[in-house]
């Protein structure tokens, strides 16, 4: 505890921007929102609808409620699809059921799913590079037949490839990932495969590349970076290896409670950001505790403006 007589010791804090919401996760919560306000509650949104236990616990108060398998949604209420996106059988089982449905998949996953569907009847095989088990990579899995992708996490991975025909091969990745390992990835699979058909545009979406250049700017002068996100959430998981990479010590925290003020001893520098699913109320809540303890002499440092925003669903506009 600080002396309250004592003289405050001053911290220079850096705030990353762009941080926070991006606008998959802005549209996605907006989308859930909408939907309780047109239907009523309850509403049935199946998985997290972004990897944040706060919006989560925001959107339960307004009548959600958060199932991980269609199943467990009774028949006659609306149901929302998460940002991550799912697998193709199941808005198909939504219609059996007769179930309305709401998809709030990222118009960026969105796309690399219509991407595989393109790769897959052209004959190729998708190397998919991303995370085993995480939403995103089920769900792009989902958009095609079983045994017409193979995941790849790592450049072992990919030296360990033995394609039915070399040939006919194409790759695409999680928006989520590290920019720089996945270039790596990238480039191996070029130098294995030179006629490996890639996409047109970057995977890997803006935000996540927005928010990773913001913390490699602010690593470079920090001995300490505070990443607020879900320990679940991929982004954000970047974002600490970013920063770690960059020289400083990074910390993952959902909020500001789970801060240990011993984490700060000898910091002079303190990089803070957050994760796409992570909304700035919680950015300032750090600030806040920070506050109480130390001189704070706050900054940004911005790296590139955001403007992107996307298209709510039809029907949801006027909710």
């Amino acid at each position: 505890m600080i002396d309250s007589d004592k003289q405050k010791r001053q911290i220079d804090l850096l705030v990353a921007a762009p941080r926070g919401f991006c606008a998959g996760v802005d549209r996605a919560i907006k989308i859930v929102e909408l939907a309780i306000k047109k239907y009523g509650a309850p509403v049935y949104v199946r998985h997290e609808i972004v990897h944040n236990r706060y919006v989560v616990d925001e959107l339960k108060k307004l009548g959600a409620i958060f199932v991980e398998e269609l199943d467990e949604v009774p028949d006659g209420v609306p149901v929302v699809f998460s940002a991550h996106g799912v697998p193709k059988a199941v808005p198909h089982k939504a219609e059996e059921r007769g179930l309305e449905y709401l998809d709030a998949t990222c118009p960026l996953v969105s796309k690399v799913h219509r991407q595989a569907e393109r790769q897959t009847e052209a004959g190729r095989h998708i190397i998919f590079v991303g995370h085993a088990n995480h939403p995103e990579v089920i769900g792009t899995f989902g958009q095609v037949d079983a045994g017409r992708m193979t995941l790849v996490e790592t450049l072992a991975d990919v030296e360990a490839l033995n394609p039915e025909d070399p040939e006919a091969l194409a790759f695409l990745t999680q928006t989520t990932l590290s920019v720089d390992d996945t270039h790596a990835i990238v480039e191996a699979l070029q130098r294995r495969f030179p006629n490996i058909v890639g996409p047109k545009g970057e995977d890997i979406c803006y935000a996540t590349s927005n928010r990773q250049d913001a913390v490699k700017k602010i690593s470079e002068t920090c001995e300490l970076v505070l990443v607020i996100g879900a320990p679940n959430s991929s982004n954000s998981l970047r974002l600490v290896e970013v920063a770690e990479r960059g020289g400083a010590t990074a910390k993952l925290i959902q909020r500001a409670d789970e801060i240990d003020l011993a984490w700060l001893d000898g910091v002079t520098t303190l990089g803070l950001t957050a994760g796409a699913s992570a909304p700035e109320i919680l950015v300032r809540e750090v600030v806040t505790l920070l506050e109480d303890h130390f001189e704070i002499n706050e900054e940004k440092v911005r790296t590139t403006d955001e403007n992107m925003v996307f298209k709510l669903p039809r029907g949801l506009e006027a909710a």
